[in-house]
């Protein structure tokens, strides 16, 4: 969603991130259109396990921003946080603020539900027990993103001031956070489990930040052994198809788990894949951020066609899809097409792609611009690669 920008390895542009990014809006896409247009799998099993794009993005995200910041500090970089936050708002909040207006001002189109009260979407509390179905839930992710995003900067300044085993102690206090989430997931899955999801599972578990948070550790973790463990990282960039094979392996089973474990027909949310399911499944996407790092793999040499563009326009699409499916799913279902119909599926994504690309250059890409003339460092010291980080030309 509105990672920052994606980094690059010298001059050569690394594919693999923008090919995850692209898989993780096209999941969100799939298992919306089942969920609000069409009523059934139009795409396979992508679209019953494509909810998983959003835990796609989370990692992705934790690794964008903690290598940005990391990379940084490790130059000899002083991090701001007004500058950081700054930056992040820039961000953010265009794209959002357009979207949301949109909602308030033409409800019946945008998706004729009443929406929470505003000042949950401007502080970005909107997740916090969210009934599905309300206007606009799909933000509920992007609330996740800022609260992680306004933690890590300041925890990172902690872990710096220590100095003595600072790595030791980000890696426990990963696997820490992670079992606390763990555990904490299995304790909500003991009181909303099998009960009716709208009105326990979903607003206490699946949206909730404490049930979630967790992964982005998973991409932190990652920007940690590429920033903290350099001769190890080394070697595992010698092996890209070991990286691949591993990653692949992991991501798919851990998707079929999910796929046959995650909700049981006639019983509710399995325990298993509520508990520790969601951690496992970012530390498999973790292992393909991984294997898309290594420079002569085949993710970051292979350019999948249009790939660059869903990355680059992921936020805006994000945003945009779901309102603009329901708006046109009660006309072209009028004008005598089925809502399972091939044609129906064409019309709207298209114009789905149209939206996002249309709102990543008319709201997006200028305050990007705009970002980068007022605050072009979230750094304050002069260093040599200071700003290479989140100036690349791989905009998220």
């Amino acid at each position: 969603m509105s990672s920052p920008a994606l980094p690059v390895s010298g001059s050569a542009r690394l594919h693999g991130l923008d090919a995850l990014r692209a898989a993780a809006i096209l999941l969100v896409f799939a298992y919306h259109y089942q969920v609000f247009v069409s009523g059934q799998p139009t795409f396979g099993w992508l679209s019953e396990i494509g909810w998983a794009g959003v835990d796609l993005f989370f990692v992705l995200s934790g690794y964008l921003i903690a290598n940005q910041l990391m990379g940084g500090m490790a130059r000899g970089g002083q991090l701001s946080l007004p500058r950081f936050y700054g930056r992040r708002l820039l961000r953010t909040l265009p794209n959002f603020y357009v979207v949301l207006a949109l909602y308030w001002l033409f409800p019946q189109v945008m998706g004729g539900r009443e929406p929470p009260p505003l000042w949950r979407f401007l502080t970005f509390t909107q997740n916090i027990t969210l009934m599905p179905g309300t206007a606009f839930s799909h933000a509920w992710s992007l609330c996740i993103e800022e609260q992680f995003y306004l933690v890590l900067p300041a925890v990172l300044l902690l872990g710096a001031s220590l100095r003595q085993h600072r790595r030791a102690l980000a890696w426990s206090s990963i696997v820490v956070l992670t079992l606390a989430a763990i555990l904490w997931r299995d304790h909500l899955w003991t009181l909303y489990g099998t009960l009716d999801p709208t009105a326990g599972y979903y607003p206490h578990l699946y949206y909730g930040s404490l049930a979630r948070l967790d992964e982005f550790l998973p991409g932190v973790a990652v920007a940690l052994l590429k920033h903290g463990h350099p001769k190890a990282w080394s070697a595992l960039m010698a092996r890209p198809r070991m990286l691949l094979a591993i990653g692949l392996a992991a991501t798919l089973g851990m998707l079929t788990a999910m796929l046959h474990g995650y909700y049981i027909d006639g019983y509710g949310f399995g325990r298993a894949m509520s508990a520790w399911g969601y951690s496992a499944l970012a530390w498999s996407f973790a292992l393909m951020v991984l294997a898309a790092q290594a420079p002569r793999g085949v993710l970051a040499r292979v350019e999948v066609p249009g790939a660059q563009a869903l990355a680059r326009w992921s936020f805006a699409l994000y945003l945009t899809h779901k309102p603009i499916a329901y708006a046109l799913a009660k006309p072209l279902a009028a004008w005598g097409m089925t809502r399972q119909s091939g044609a129906m599926t064409v019309i709207i994504g298209i114009a789905c792609l149209l939206g996002g690309w249309l709102l990543y250059r008319a709201v997006e890409r200028p305050f990007l611009q705009l970002r980068d003339r007022w605050i072009p460092s979230q750094f304050t010291a002069s260093t040599r690669a200071t700003t290479a980080g989140q100036r690349s030309p791989q905009h998220a």
